[in-house]
């Protein structure tokens, strides 16, 4: 007895020295598409990006803010910025060594840091920001147009433009001070705080508190026609649109008190506090982006573009994807919402977009993979992510009927806003709620290539 004491001490001692030693962080966060995406070993809370932007020259200078939590201690970690001049960069207001590799900026701080101490990280850069190409070969990102830019970050463009963690497990409130020349607007997300005009500049300050992937966060400038107001639930709106897609735009734009009350009426409460629209005129972009609380489209939207940007605002925005496989639970359910939209408002029913869907022969490319595993992240943004994940959620509701099917999307909304959520969560959900075994209906729609034997 007298010898087990120390023993057991010295042998406690001798695990808790090497699990206690700080090491890098992950240059990744894992995911299997974008294996570069995010970092490890800390979470970010809150980020605050203080811009300027010179439309003329197309230089950006920033100076970015996170704070975070390391997860475990770290003796440097990775931020994901990609081009773009750093200059400093300060851990807890003191100057830390940085370097630069690819995508990654990797931090070493002077101490390291321990596992659960929250810390202030300071980023001081500048540059022309230029956009990246996605796997399917559209631009991502800072995009720059004839009177500002289009900033769009979906999957990965975040990184052009403010350092961070680079992918939508981290979630985290913004902060966003933008200077631009008197005249341009700069749109971002959340709560318009104020706007200054000085020197022939003027600051806009936006406040996002509701948590939001980096890939959701924008930053738009250009010439907009602005309206505000708030809608009879007391959501704050704030619309931007260029005057040469006014015309067009305004008759869909001015329809968004009408549409988030009956997406609201399905899918329970809005999740956030402001919403609005930016509609650019960005003809070299080629797609519509659901940035939180503000959708960003490239022209003017038609109205089923326009609810399915929207219905984003709750599945991918308010719940989001701890993996890009994962990214039908975003887009087959917003695809879904335009079906239902149809069916409620005098169009073509749910089952008739199914039907049209599966008349398709077994050689279109609607059947060229599941849904649920695109296989890369060129795919991620193809038909059977859209329609097929739709078709998926048709044959759920045809199985459980429509009581069952509309709690099952009013509970995924509720039970995971704010938050992230994956695929084998949803199914446990609608089998919960529906007492039924449905592993063979997700397993054919969402995982077994080829067109179904039977619909």
């Amino acid at each position: 007895m007298a010898l087990t004491v120390p023993l057991a001490l010295g042998a406690l001692l001798a695990t808790a020295g090497p699990a206690a030693a700080a090491t890098p962080g992950a240059p990744g966060a894992g995911d299997p598409y974008f294996p570069l995406a995010g970092n490890g070993g800390y979470d970010v809370g809150h980020y605050g990006l203080t811009l300027g932007y010179d439309t003329a020259s197309g230089h950006l200078d920033g100076r970015a803010v996170l704070t975070a939590r390391a997860t475990r201690s770290l003796s440097s970690f990775d931020l994901d910025l990609e081009g773009l001049t750093v200059t400093s960069v300060t851990v807890d207001r003191t100057r830390a060594a940085f370097r630069r590799d690819g995508q990654e900026l990797v931090v070493t701080p002077r101490e390291a840091l321990r596992a659960g101490q929250q810390f202030d990280v300071t980023v001081v850069y500048g540059g022309v920001p230029q956009p990246v190409t996605d796997p399917d070969g559209s631009p991502d990102g800072w995009i720059p147009t004839d009177d500002g830019a289009f900033v769009a970050g979906e999957p990965q463009g975040a990184m052009t433009w403010f350092p961070g963690d680079n992918h939508p497990a981290d979630k985290a409130s913004y902060d966003f001070t933008i200077t631009v020349p008197a005249g341009t607007t700069a749109v971002a997300n959340g709560v318009l705080l104020g706007r200054r005009t000085a020197h022939g500049r003027t600051t806009f300050r936006w406040r996002q508190t509701e948590p939001m992937a980096s890939y959701l966060a924008t930053a738009t400038v250009g010439t907009f026609d602005v309206k505000q107001y708030r809608t009879a639930d007391g959501v704050q709106v704030y619309s931007a649109v260029d005057p040469r897609e006014a015309a067009e735009a305004d008759p869909v734009v001015d329809q968004l008190p009408a549409v988030l009350k009956w997406e609201s009426g399905i899918f329970g409460p809005y999740p956030f506090r402001a919403a609005g629209s930016i509609v650019d005129d960005a003809p070299d972009v080629g797609y519509a982006l659901e940035t939180q609380t503000r959708p960003l489209y490239d022209s003017a939207p038609s109205l089923s573009t326009f609810v399915h940007e929207n219905a984003h605002q709750w599945f991918g925005d308010s719940v989001s994807l701890t993996s890009w496989q994962d990214i039908w639970l975003n887009e087959g359910f917003a695809t879904y919402a335009e079906w239902l939209y149809s069916e409620q408002h005098g169009g073509r029913t749910a089952q008739q977009s199914f039907d049209a869907l599966y008349a398709r022969a077994a050689t279109s490319s609607l059947w060229a993979f599941p849904p649920a595993d695109p296989g890369s992240g060129e795919n991620i943004f193809a038909s059977p992510v859209y329609s097929r994940g739709a078709m998926t959620l048709q044959e759920l509701r045809n199985a459980v009927g429509d009581k069952v099917f509309l709690r099952i999307l009013r509970a995924w909304a509720t039970e995971h806003r704010h938050g992230n959520a994956t695929t084998a969560q949803f199914v446990r959900l609608a089998e919960r709620l529906s007492g039924q075994d449905l592993g063979s209906l997700f397993r054919t729609w969402l995982y077994t290539a080829g067109k179904p034997a039977t619909p």
